[in-house]
Parts: C-alpha cells; structure tokens; sequence
C-alpha cells in the first residue's frame, strides 16, 4: 500500500509505503510536519524500517530532524549527500532550515530493499540534482519519482546541480517500465506511465533504451 501526504511549504508528497502483511514500512520524503504519517503508523501497528529521500532538495527532507528519533535508518544518494547535509538548497531562496541527521544508507542504482513482502528498487536519475532517485516497488505496480518526472511536467533543471541533459536520459530510462506502471510523482497528483508517455511533453520523442 502507498499513502500520499502533501506536506510542508511546497506541498511536497511524502508518501508511507506499507506491507499489508507483515506490517513494515518506509517513509520517502519526508519534507515537512510528519504528524498525520507517524500517527498513520502507530494506527496501523507498523514497523518502520528506513526513510527514504529521493534527492537532496529541502523541501523533500525537511522533516528528517524531527524523525531522528526513530532510529532507523536515513538514505539518500551518495551524489546529493552534501546537499543534504547542507540544509538542501534551502539558503538559496532565505529560508530556515533543521539540519538533517547524516544518511546512514546510500540509495545507490539497482540497490534493493526487502520490506516485507515488497521489494524497492533504487533506479539513479540524475538531472534534477546529481543524486535524484526513483524507487520502484513492483508488487504495487508502482515508480515513485520524486522530482524527476510529474503528472505532465518534469524536475526543473536550473538549480545548482541540475542538468538538463541528464534529466532527458533519466526520463529515457524510465520508458523501459509497463505503460500501465502509477507514478507517485514528488508533487502533484499520480499518473501512470501510459498517460505520460501519451501527453507529457517532455516525453514527445523520447524512445525506450
């Protein structure tokens, strides 16, 4: 199962990413106040066993302080691990920021986390930052994309790190998931592959590898 809460000051998704069967469980980017997840899964009796960040960006880790406590462990890609560290960019526009706990896990390509019954796949897509990743979970038919690609839109790519040269091989990369794959975008509403590849302009073109 996969819950969305549109948090913090950018509305970004962090999602709860669950096994019915066993009970475990996964936090992806939590970028603000966490109260409705923890409260979600103290509810359903989970056991959270990582966080996850897709990419460095503050408004997707703003809330790693205050899941310090939970003592599990923090993942991010070794290449948006300064921007992390650094407060995620958030001194680029003025605005405060809790230092995050230093990852303890490197959410490297083809990198596979059990949890549970569910397998996450770690699939680097840089472009958005140097260390933007996807995380596919096959058993929900599901591609969480953080900020590399939106219902119609994609990760914008003039931010420091940014490239857009890679984002489009990044996006080139996902085309090789079914059509019928949902997107869990970083913002906005989900979609499914079928749909994007239909009417997303950024992937007008694009060919599979």
């Amino acid at each position: 199962m996969i819950i969305t809460y549109p948090i913090g000051m950018m509305q970004a998704n962090c999602y709860l990413v669950y096994d019915k069967e066993s009970g475990d469980s996964v936090i992806v980017d939590p970028g603000g106040d966490t109260t409705a997840v923890l409260k979600e899964i103290e509810k359903r009796h989970l056991s959270l066993h990582y966080i996850l960040n897709t990419h460095g960006h503050f408004d997707h880790i703003a809330g790693n302080a205050d899941l310090a406590f939970l003592n599990v462990p923090f993942a991010i890609h070794p290449a948006d691990r300064d921007l992390l560290i650094k407060g995620g960019g958030a001194q680029w526009f003025g605005l405060p920021y809790s230092p995050s706990p230093s990852p303890t896990l490197d959410l490297t390509d083809d990198l596979v986390l059990e949890v549970g019954t569910l397998h996450i796949e770690v699939l680097h897509t840089p472009g958005h930052s140097p260390g933007s990743v996807c995380l596919y979970v096959p058993e929900n038919n599901a591609l969480l994309t953080g900020d590399t690609l939106f219902a119609g839109s994609v990760g914008r790519s003039d931010l420091p790190g940014g490239d857009e040269r890679m984002l489009m091989k990044s996006l080139k990369q996902l085309l090789i998931f079914p059509p019928e794959t949902i997107l869990y975008p970083g913002h906005g509403p989900s979609s499914t592959l079928a749909v994007e590849r239909r009417g997303n302009p950024w992937l007008r073109g694009v060919t599979p590898p």
